[in-house]
């Protein structure tokens, strides 16, 4: 008997950005992280590049990067996010690619993804199309290879599609066993109904051609997504073990969320570690991956499949077009009666951009689409160069600037015409969900590009459309009544643009030239006058898109009052005979501190555009305010620092005598003892004796420490010490001091999670002692001080030791 194993996640968020800003505004359901791309990322994705192997005591024995072993997709939208926000995550990933082809024949693990989950049976063909363009291209950037397979939004699927996959060079597709109609031997007359998801098919396409199909084990799926196998890692391996049926040569292979292992299962990714080991160990059958197993074997069967089916809905495809009762969440009485209307006025705004593009761009370009099928180059380098070559690539002359402007409006159009569509919109219980509002400013977003760059007129309609909509959450009323209060307000023009660069140039220090948001933003005038706490800044400002490359040039005066209070105001640009008398007035008042004077000049000059505090983005109110706090903070902890050195004395003298503190003055010295903890940590000037003495004040007083802060400062701490050190292993004092460091937060029970120092520890002790990084004779206290650290941090080097020395 031949058996082999294939563990596959698919990995997927859906893109959350603002559609202006081009960044995931702060998303307090995700606290204590900023948004849930880094929580989950966090919880899940960094686990799994760097997990824990753990022996019978429960040390560290081994760090895994869990994608090299298993099968896997990433969204080319959740990548996009972590490159530049979780680097090291996302360069683990794709180096697990690489190391994989390593594991399996050459053969990567990673599949690729349709762009933006897309619903694709429910899509039109020239969508199709795109979203499996751009998912192989974003896929060929990323790992530097052509993919072998392509992952399916929800694993919806249709002949089309797959015919269209095909055509692109996809080799294979994974699918839900309901979504197989039959199978057959080939060669054979008879079908058997259903499937057997321990061998692979050959799917014949209408074109002749055909494409191999996987059906995953629906069973131990389910057992991972649901029924707690992830709890014991040997429970998860033994589990896997008993898919096999005993025939010849058979596939077993499982496929859930890859959020399972981490975010959805705590310590999920210790789990699939441990299984992976216990596997290989043991010989219980042969990893593998889809790609290799196709190379190594050719189907010896052939499959018909249903068509417009998924993995998550049992009506097919119905889940994101009809109310056909599949929801997550929601009361029991609720209904999903607003899914056909939502999607029906996208589908009609999308009718309408079509002839807005085709049209718009017919003077201009020869194939509009073949275009937007390309425009997945620009996307993913917005350099001007790039943008520049790619242009006159399909241009073949040079553009004004309103022409060019104008192509590049078109193009987002039609991006943000697909984000519509990501298929989180309709999965979920209300049409008011964080998920729905999402697709919806994507929609508006679209629209506001369409019209201004055509006459056509279209917002309305999809109101009209939205009206049919209606959500099941009390006061939310109808999909136009959400579309007008959540986002309608927020969509961004290049005026709102200087609003926020205004605010900006209040603390800035280099204010004549910012970059906000996702804009460039360079004053042709500037003035910034300060008075106590209130500012006050005018001036004339260039604002220019760096994805549309459009620009506008706005005058513009703010004033700041302390704490969230401001006022501003923008319009089109003034000339010099227009602003002086204006900023001339500005500054008469605000230098005899005439507030109300300023603030009715604002109002008088700057009557487009008037702006306050709330009418700032989230992250954006969340510096102004940081600043205000951070200089109140400072005064708080001067006042509290001089109760604690005037009643120390006093309070030392009650303590010894067993007196009772004043909970007030008890409360001053934890406040303090807090306070200087934290700022011992970050603020550049650490030292071993420092911490000694503030544990021993924790002690001595009974101090409660916030360890929710001071455990994630100690994390960083102790990893910016360690990556000291790795420039300079001579300088042993560090590693000394991390010793310290560690043993001292254990007196007072701080418990960091030390992921980084734990790697990094890993890492240059496996180095050592392959040689690969030797140390000099004289300092072979080096390793032992090391080895002291490991044993702190709950690691057992001597399996790593074992490992290398074979």
């Amino acid at each position: 008997m031949e058996k082999y194993l294939c563990i596959h996640g698919h990995f997927y968020q859906p893109p959350r950005e603002n559609a202006w800003l081009e960044k995931i505004e702060i998303q307090p359901s995700a606290f204590p992280y900023h948004d849930w791309n880094e929580r989950i990322t966090r919880e899940c994705y960094y686990p799994n590049a760097f997990s824990r192997v753990l022996n019978d005591e429960g040390k560290i024995i081994d760090i895994v990067n869990n994608y090299s072993k298993i099968s896997f997709n990433f969204g080319p939208t959740l990548l996009s996010w972590m490159e530049q926000h979780a680097p090291v995550t996302y360069q683990a990933i794709l180096d697990s690619d690489k190391q994989s082809q390593k594991n399996f024949g050459g053969h990567g693990s990673a599949m690729a993804q349709v762009y933006n989950h897309m619903i694709m049976p429910l899509a039109n063909r020239r969508d199709k199309e795109t979203q499996i363009i751009w998912g192989i291209a974003d896929f060929k950037k990323r790992f530097g290879r052509n993919p072998e397979g392509m992952w399916l939004g929800e694993a919806a699927v249709d002949t089309e599609t797959l015919s269209i996959m095909a055509a692109q060079g996809i080799k294979f597709t994974l699918l839900a066993p309901r979504q197989a109609a039959r199978f057959r031997k080939i060669g054979e007359d008879n079908w058997t109904e259903g499937i057997d998801p321990n061998q692979h098919y050959w799917y014949k396409l209408p074109n002749g051609e055909r494409i191999a199909l996987y059906f995953y084990d629906g069973s131990r799926s389910q057992n991972v997504a649901f029924k707690g196998v992830l709890g014991n890692g040997k429970a998860f391996a033994q589990d896997l073990m008993e898919g096999y049926r005993g025939q010849k040569r058979e596939l077993v292979h499982i496929a859930t969320d890859g959020e399972s292992y981490g975010h959805h299962h705590k310590n999920g990714d210790m789990a699939l570690a441990y299984c992976l080991r216990y596997i290989e160990e043991n010989q219980l059958t042969q990893l593998t991956n889809y790609a290799q197993y196709l190379a190594m074997f050719e189907p010896e069967h052939e499959v018909q499949i249903h068509e417009n089916s998924s993995w998550s809905c049992v009506h097919g495809v119905e889940r994101w077009r009809s109310n056909c009762g599949c929801h997550t969440g929601g009361e029991g009485h609720w209904h999903q009666k607003w899914r056909e209307p939502l999607r029906q006025a996208l589908d009609n705004a999308r009718q309408t951009m079509i002839a807005i593009f085709e049209n718009g761009l017919s003077n201009l370009v020869q194939d509009p689409w073949a275009m937007r099928n390309e425009y997945i180059e620009v996307i993913l380098d917005r350099s001007k160069p790039n943008l520049n070559k790619f242009l006159k690539r399909h241009v073949g002359r040079k553009l004004t600037d309103e022409e060019r402007t104008h192509t590049m409006r078109m193009l987002e159009m039609q991006r943000n015409a697909m984000l519509m569509y990501t298929s989180c919109g309709w999965f979920f219980n209300d049409i008011s969900g964080i998920e729905t509002l999402q697709i919806l400013q994507y929609a508006c977003r679209a629209i506001q590009l369409g019209e201004s760059e055509s006459e056509v007129r279209f917002e309305d309609q999809l109101l009209e459309d939205l009206a049919k909509a209606e959500s099941n959450v009390p006061g939310q009323g109808t999909g136009k009544d959400i579309y007008l209060k959540h986002i309608k307000p927020y969509q961004l023009s290049l005026t709102q643009v200087g609003m926020h660069y205004a605010v900006a140039s209040l603390f800035a220090d280099y204010p004549q030239s910012l970059t906000v948001l996702n804009y460039d933003c360079n004053s042709i005038f500037f003035e910034r006058k300060s008075a106590g706490m209130q500012k006050l800044a005018y001036g004339t400002t260039q604002v220019k898109s760096k994805v549309t490359t459009s620009k506008k040039e706005f005058s513009f005066v703010v004033l700041y009052l302390g704490q969230h209070h401001l006022i501003g105001g923008t319009s089109r640009r003034l000339s010099t005979e227009e602003f002086v008398p204006i900023s001339d007035a500005l500054n008469a008042a605000f230098e005899r501190s005439n507030v109300a004077s300023v603030v009715d000049i604002i109002k008088a000059s700057f009557k487009t555009h008037t702006f306050s505090f709330f009418g700032m983005f989230k992250d954006e109110q969340m510096k102004l305010v940081n600043q205000y706090l951070a200089q109140s903070e400072e005064l708080a902890y001067d006042s509290y620092r001089k109760i604690y050195d005037r009643n120390y004395n006093i309070l030392n003298v009650m303590k010894v005598e067993n007196l009772q503190i004043p909970p007030t003055l008890k409360q001053n010295i934890e406040d303090v003892i807090n306070i200087e903890f934290k700022d011992l940590l970050s603020n550049g000037h650490f030292s071993i004796q420092k911490m000694d003495e503030l544990c021993d004040e924790v002690l001595k007083w009974n101090i409660k420490l916030n360890e929710d802060l001071l455990n994630a400062r100690l994390n960083d701490k102790l990893y910016e010490m360690f990556t000291e050190f790795l420039f300079d292993l001579s300088n042993q004092q560090i590693l000394k001091d991390i010793l310290a460091t560690i043993r001292l937060y254990k007196k007072v029970k701080l418990n960091p999670i030390l992921v980084n120092l734990q790697n990094s520890v890993f890492e240059l002790s496996r180095s050592i002692y392959a040689k690969n990084r030797p140390i000099a004779e004289n300092d072979n206290g080096l390793m032992d001080t090391l080895e002291e650290i490991a044993r702190e941090i709950n690691m057992d080097l001597s399996y790593i030791k074992q490992q290398v020395a074979r």
